[in-house]
């Protein structure tokens, strides 16, 4: 008895020519499920997965078995079986080739070989009679989905090779309907669209064909941007001139024949035919369908850059995680701050990778942080397309094209490299699920949400930084001007692109020395017009990031642009919006997500933050277009505050002398309490990461005029913070800028303040003679202030003369600085 298989149409089992019940639809699913691999083993997991879609499915073994059981009885009378494999799959043990699918796939096999077309003709019309309609009918699960769209695919893959075969058969008079049937099926596959022209053109209908074209290339224009391809537009213009070679072929000598890739293959009328061993009459439209998806090879990465220093590590690290064993597809996120060179990162290590994915590398630029992001679903058709996917067979929703994409890629060892993702959304239908493949996304974000490995970029150290300088300029420039050239790097910030956009500023330049470059990036106001050469700039590059945000997410990282010092810590910034720790912690996590603001360092109370240079100058100019002054100033006045009053808790905790004289009315803006006691949980280690910052905050608002008593405030309340930590100098120096300030505008309460503080610390200095200066002014400033002041001033006053007449010295008293006083 013979018995054979069908999947191209209904699913169907004839013994004999006579049709086999096997069951219901379910059933009759899981027969095709182990028809697809005919006598190959199919796990139980992916045989739930193919027949319900859904691994997880309730009791879905148990179903399974009870559908294999029934289908062994069905089969067992014709000797077919259903073995169980080691390992737990099952194997349908049948012949391939009694199959429709794979005997299609066989006859299309042999008919691309075969000697001649009239034999090419047969094989090709034997292999389309299998045909019964869309494979799997009736069926409607991802899996069977992409497989229909698979088979599909290779269907009108030979259905258009018999139509080349055909017109070189000179049949075209026969084929006009079949072939306008066709284009308009499929109205973006240019190789179905030039059979037709060809065919119109050959019978003398040249008008038609020439509209056909027409139709062709505005469609092509309005849904996918693009011009017809090269053999489309070349079969225009020879129909244009009424190009000999698209007349009908009179007889079966092959034409000359072109060397293409390594491989000998006869010239068309549009492209090269893919048969090497039948030789193609011209005048057909070459080959490019979905049989070709387990050939082609696509080499989608952009050129390798001819300039490319540095970046060893990360490039060792790429190579150790993509070169490992491993259980599935790898992911790896290339992440980094706009300019950083992810890009080039990523094209570079393709290309190095390139061996090891000899299936081919896909690349996209997903345009994340552009006005226009790329669409997975256009990405999608792009890829199936570069696997040899003809247009028409691409389908036509999202899902298929995700499913028929990870069908394609699933046996195959390829790079996927996604350049430029703003999100873990707009990558997640591009991964292949292969496991044999693996995928680079670059990003200006850290998409926690995306598995994978993470590799963050920095900036170049300044010697690398010098020797991107030195590739571009050459060596004997830039060491003519050695002085220059570190300068350029390091007002530069260590930015590739920076770098990059200077050096191609000087190379194109060859007339300029280098300082001229070097104090032009000097200056502040001048340095983000600098780096731009051509349509490549650096405030371009950030402004798409920036564009990206929310309103109040810009309007943060503008007021951080005002906090003076190097880094800061987060309760700073809630100072700045006017709000809690926690909702100030949330933002800046939004900013160092996508790399415009950096942690560098972890203490006790959190996290510490800090600003590129570059970014820091963009924001600041975005700031000041779109932060009021009078906000900007609001915003600073918080802050100030924030730190008298923290600094003010901390000292009151320490406080080691007599003084105690708290500065918290003068603080206008104070965190909650629950926030300051975490803050403060251990004040020296605060303080010791504070100093810096503090310092900075009370300069910035002597700085900034005004009232000088809220910054003398800060001065005053850091003394017992300055004591503990021995930081004289800081003591001094700051301290004596708020004096001056505070003599200046003659506030005399500031005055006194620091007067006391001075007092003692010249005292702690040995410095007897100041001493008793600074004591003697706080107590005649203190007049009118109250008992605490004087009491103050007294007892330091005491304490020196004491010290004087034990070491025997006579001090004279000196002269108040205010007259009135005095008097």
């Amino acid at each position: 008895m013979a018995t054979r298989f069908g999947i191209l149409g209904t699913i169907e089992v004839r013994r004999d020519g006579a049709p086999v019940d096997v069951g219901h639809a379910m059933q009759r699913r899981v027969l095709a499920a182990l028809l697809v691999d005919a006598d190959r083993p199919v796990s139980a997991d992916a045989l739930v997965d193919r027949v319900w879609g859904n691994t997880e499915m309730a009791n879905g073994r148990r179903t399974l078995y009870g559908y294999l059981s029934r289908l062994r009885h069905v089969l067992a009378a014709d000797g077919t079986a259903i073995t169980r494999e080691r390992g737990g799959g099952y194997r349908l043990a049948v012949e391939p080739s009694v199959v429709d699918a794979h005997c299609f796939r066989e006859l299309s096999a042999k008919a691309r070989q075969a000697s001649g077309d009239g034999q090419a003709e047969a094989l090709w019309r034997k292999a389309l009679a299998l045909w019964r309609g869309s494979a799997f009918t009736g069926v409607d699960t991802p899996w069977f989905n992409a497989q229909r769209h698979l088979l599909d695919g290779e269907r009108l893959a030979a259905q258009l090779e018999l139509a080349d075969v055909r017109l070189r058969l000179a049949q075209h008079d026969t084929m006009v309907s079949e072939l306008t049937a066709r284009a308009e099926a499929y109205p973006l596959d240019e190789r179905a669209i030039g059979q037709l022209i060809l065919a119109l053109y050959r019978c003398e209908r040249q008008a038609e064909a020439l509209e056909v074209y027409e139709r062709a290339r505005r469609r092509l224009a309005d849904e996918l941007g693009v011009d017809p391809g090269l053999a489309l537009r070349r079969l225009h213009e020879q129909i244009l001139t009424a190009a000999p070679q698209l007349a009908a072929p009179r007889s079966t000598a092959p034409p000359p024949t072109t060397r293409l890739a390594g491989t000998t293959r006869p010239a068309t009328a549009t492209q090269p035919a893919t048969d090497t061993k039948r030789p193609a009459k011209s005048g057909t439209v070459a080959n490019a369908g979905p049989h070709m998806a387990r050939q082609l090879a696509p080499r989608l990465l952009p050129a390798d850059l001819s300039l490319f220093v540095g970046r060893d590590a990360e490039t060792d690290e790429v190579r150790r995680l993509l070169g490992e064993e491993r259980a599935g597809p790898v992911t790896l996120l290339v992440t980094g701050p706009a300019g950083v060179g992810k890009t080039a990162f990523a094209v570079r290590t393709g290309h190095l990778l390139a061996s090891r994915f000899p299936d081919g590398q896909l690349h996209a630029d997903l345009r994340g942080f552009g006005d226009d992001p790329a669409e997975p679903f256009t990405v999608l058709g792009t890829f199936l397309r570069a696997l040899g996917i003809p247009g028409g067979a691409v389908p036509a929703e999202l899902t298929g094209r995700v499913h028929l994409y990870r069908t394609l890629l699933a046996g195959r060892q390829t790079l996927v490299v996604l350049d430029n993702a703003a999100s873990a959304q707009q990558v997640g239908d591009l991964l292949p699920s292969g496991v044999r493949c693996a995928t680079i996304v670059t990003s200006r974000t850290t998409m926690a949400e995306l598995n994978g490995r993470r590799l963050p970029l920095d900036v170049l150290d300044p010697t690398t930084g010098l020797d991107l300088l030195r590739e571009m300029l050459g060596r004997d420039r830039t060491d003519a001007d050695s002085g220059s050239a570190r300068s350029i790097v390091e007002t530069c910030g260590g930015l590739p692109l920076a770098v990059w956009v200077a050096g191609a500023r000087l190379a194109a330049r060859p007339h300029w020395p280098l300082a001229k470059v070097a104090r032009a990036l000097a200056d502040e106001q001048r340095k983000l017009d600098e780096l731009a050469v051509g349509h490549i700039a650096v405030r371009a590059s950030l402004r798409l990031t920036y564009q990206q945000m929310s309103t109040a997410t810009q309007h943060a990282l503008g007021l951080i642009t005002y906090l003076p010092g190097p880094s800061f810590a987060a309760w700073a910034l809630a100072a700045l919006l006017d709000t809690g720790l926690p909702e100030a912690e949330a933002v800046l996590d939004d900013l160092v997500e996508v790399h415009l603001v950096q942690t560098c360092s972890v203490n006790a109370a959190g996290f510490r933050y800090q600003l590129h240079d570059l970014i820091r100058l963009f924001a600041r100019e975005c700031a000041e277009k779109d932060i009021p002054e009078r906000e900007r100033a609001a915003a600073l006045t918080r802050l100030l505050g924030a730190s008298l009053h923290l600094a003010d808790l901390a000292a009151d905790t320490l406080s080691v002398d007599f003084q105690g004289i708290s500065q918290l009315d003068l603080a206008s803006w104070q965190p909650a309490p629950a926030e300051a006691d975490q803050l403060l949980a251990d004040p020296l280690a605060w303080f010791n990461d504070e100093r810096q910052f503090l310092i900075a905050v009370a300069e910035q608002a002597l700085d900034r005029g005004g009232s000088v008593a809220p910054a003398a405030g800060l001065a005053t309340a850091l003394t017992t913070l300055f004591q503990v930590g021995s930081h004289f100098d800081d003591w001094e120096r700051l301290q004596n800028r708020a004096l001056k300030a505070a003599l200046s505008s003659s506030d005399r309460h500031s005055a006194a303040k620091i007067h006391r503080c001075l007092g003692e610390l010249t005292t702690i200095l040995d410095r007897y003679p100041e001493a008793l200066d600074h004591f003697e002014q706080a107590l005649l400033l203190a007049e009118g202030e109250g008992p605490t002041y004087r009491a103050s001033a007294t007892a330091g006053l005491a304490y020196v003369h004491r010290l004087l007449v034990v070491l025997g010295q006579v001090h004279s008293p000196v002269a108040c600085p205010f007259d009135r006083v005095c008097r």
